[in-house]
């Protein structure tokens, strides 16, 4: 970890367990070697930093491009290890980011739904992540976390009590081969089971 990124840990580390009581369940299946996409559901701007902070390591996040336009906020976001995307429409640039950070060994956050949920509940995944998925070769871990909607909802001005528990799934390796779909479909395809096995975990 770089110093910026180990104060920011160090900082959501402190918060999370002393403000909201977090909890990990199945927490010995983040201490692993080698790369991995990190798939979560997204309910609240406290999502990425609760999940990065989980991990003894450091691991690689996604923002809006216009995120970057501020300097100082840019400066921020590229010290704690983000890669620029463009929400509506991922890019050639942010894919390679990914398969470079992949290829290299690094774990890689995503949220398949692409935008924070409007009620605390799941949302459908989109395609964009199963690009991600198909192109990157890498496993894929699914975690869900419950909590942060309580704690920090879409709207919100200030934080809120709340318990918060991030869970767990097992390492995926999904088979390309064994999907019939190609293409786009095969994307959707990819994207829609991540989002069932997020679903799947249960507190």
């Amino acid at each position: 970890m770089n110093l910026s990124y180990w104060l920011g840990h160090r900082f959501f580390r402190e918060l999370a367990r002393g403000l909201f009581d977090f909890q990990t369940i199945g927490a010995e299946k983040l201490r692993f070697p080698g790369p991995a996409l990190i798939a979560c559901n997204h309910v609240s701007f406290l999502d990425p930093p609760l999940v990065g902070q989980a991990f003894d390591e450091a691991i690689h996040y996604f923002a809006r491009k216009t995120l970057f336009d501020h300097p100082l906020a840019g400066a921020i976001l590229r010290s704690w290890q983000t890669i620029p995307i463009d929400r509506d429409k991922p890019d050639a640039a942010s894919l390679k980011a990914t398969i470079r950070l992949l290829r290299a060994g690094k774990k890689v956050l995503i949220f398949p739904e692409g935008t924070r949920s409007p009620d605390g509940g799941l949302q459908s995944a989109e395609a964009g992540v199963g690009l991600f998925i198909a192109k990157g070769g890498a496993p894929v871990l699914p975690v869900r976390i419950f909590g942060t909607y309580d704690a920090y909802p879409r709207g919100a001005k200030t934080l809120r009590p709340a318990r918060i528990t991030l869970v767990v799934g097992d390492l995926w390796q999904p088979d390309l081969e064994s999907y019939p779909q190609t293409g786009k479909d095969l994307y959707q395809a990819l994207a829609d089971e991540v989002m069932q096995r997020i679903a799947g975990l249960t507190i």
